[in-house]
């Protein structure tokens, strides 16, 4: 195995390994989950090396200064008040999802109008106009970097979920077709078809490592997959109607999924257990999320 190449990752807080092994480029994740403003940034680079044989002696300088980043990142205060800055009025229908990129320095919308639009954030100007959709726009996202734009084409009904995996060589794609979709980033082309469900998938993500994936269906079950294999591993069994929402934590051994029912529920990845039923709302529940140490939902 030879080393290539280091990536950082802010959140949750890791550093990525690229390496070569027998010709195929492969990633692993060094994760830091525990990692604070006070943690002896030197010991830590002695425990990952101990562990971690891609990690010579000519790279701890490197290491180090990657933790040190990490580390600054962490100090960074986030107790700002937020004040209105602008108001973009451009769609002509109502819109239905927004993203940044990495940087923040642009945005893209989606709408109803079967576009898509680039903003710049500082000044508020539409940069680009994206057409072609024959249909309600629902997902974006940006990948990093950015720049290509291709037509996936192969689902029979609206798309329902658009992400990228951790280092953005993949696209998946969850569907009212009862599938889920796979591309290859790099050229558009169609990978693979998650199915098993039997209704709707609402809802899909990868787990931090890319590794995993997870899917959640109007049927009331929620479904894990291994991306290399694209078999299901698990399939999650509890709730009383369908499930919007399913979120890895960033550890990757624990779902948190969102449903109709009224109720969350935490799930064991490996055995698909249901290990705790989260009740209160009275209401359906659309969304849910960890926080990036694990220790925290929202509904």
């Amino acid at each position: 195995m030879k080393l290539k190449s280091f990536l950082l990752r802010y959140y949750p807080p890791g550093i990525m390994l690229e390496y070569e092994k027998n010709g195929e480029l492969k990633t692993k994740s060094i994760d830091l989950l525990e990692l604070s403003s006070s943690t002896d940034v030197n010991s830590l680079v002695e425990e990952i090396q101990k562990v971690e044989p891609l990690i010579t002696a000519s790279r701890i300088e490197q290491v180090r200064l990657l933790v040190q980043r990490l580390q600054e990142k962490l100090r960074q205060h986030s107790d700002h008040s937020f004040y209105l800055f602008k108001v973009l009025r451009a769609h002509i229908l109502p819109l239905t999802n927004v993203a940044l990129n990495k940087s923040g320095s642009c945005f893209i919308t989606g709408s109803y109008d079967r576009t898509c639009k680039l903003w710049d954030t500082a000044s508020g100007e539409e940069l680009h106009t994206l057409e072609g959709h024959r249909n309600v726009v629902y997902a974006v996202t940006f990948n990093n970097p950015y720049g290509k734009v291709y037509t996936l084409i192969g689902h029979r009904a609206e798309i329902s979920s658009a992400l990228f995996n951790w280092d953005c060589s993949l696209i998946l794609t969850a569907s009212m077709d009862k599938t889920c979709m796979l591309w290859d980033a790099t050229d558009g082309k169609y990978v693979a078809t998650l199915t098993g469900h039997d209704d709707e998938i609402l809802d899909s993500c990868f787990d931090y490592t890319g590794k995993l994936i997870a899917t959640a269906s109007v049927d009331g079950t929620a479904r894990v997959y291994s991306a290399a294999t694209r078999k299901c591993i698990t399939k999650l069994e509890g709730h009383e109607g369908e499930i919007s929402k399913i979120s890895f934590n960033p550890q990757g051994n624990r779902l948190l999924t969102g449903s109709s029912d009224k109720t969350a529920r935490i799930w064991d990845v490996q055995t698909g257990q249901c290990l705790q039923v989260l009740e209160g709302h009275t209401g359906e529940i659309f969304s849910c999320a960890f926080n990036y140490k694990g220790n925290i939902v929202i509904t």
